[in-house]
């Protein structure tokens, strides 16, 4: 019976570990240093995205926000996020793809796509 029962566990044990490992890790997840290319020059800020694809962007002209809406398909991202940019309230709409350790893409605005860079630190 011990040994029946020590069998299970190993083979329990063998398929949690492979599925784990067969589980590819999300390309989105991570800190990421961006670039925004603004109407009104280039802008800095940082996307910081869990595992459970909750996010914030900060930076130090906007202040922090929360992402809303992340998905992630392949390499695909998109996620929406609000932000106060100098009492103007913005719902910006993000479209891009990850290729490493590097993101690019565009926030859609009502004043157009906006470009945005960024890479994982």
């Amino acid at each position: 019976m011990k040994r029946i029962f020590k069998s299970f566990i190993v083979v329990a044990a063998t398929v949690i570990l492979a599925a784990c490992a067969s589980t590819p890790a999300n390309p989105f997840v991570g800190m990421w240093e961006l670039s925004i290319n603004t109407p009104v020059g280039a802008m800095g800020a940082t996307l910081d995205v869990s595992a459970d694809m909750m996010g914030t962007m900060s930076s130090a002209e906007l202040g922090a926000t929360e992402l809303q809406g992340i998905t992630v398909t392949d390499n695909a991202v998109s996620f929406n996020v609000v932000v106060d940019a100098q009492g103007q309230t913005l719902a910006l709409s993000f479209a891009g793809t990850v290729d490493g350790d590097m993101l690019t893409g565009n926030f859609d605005s009502d004043f157009g796509a906006i470009p945005v860079t960024g890479t994982r630190q």
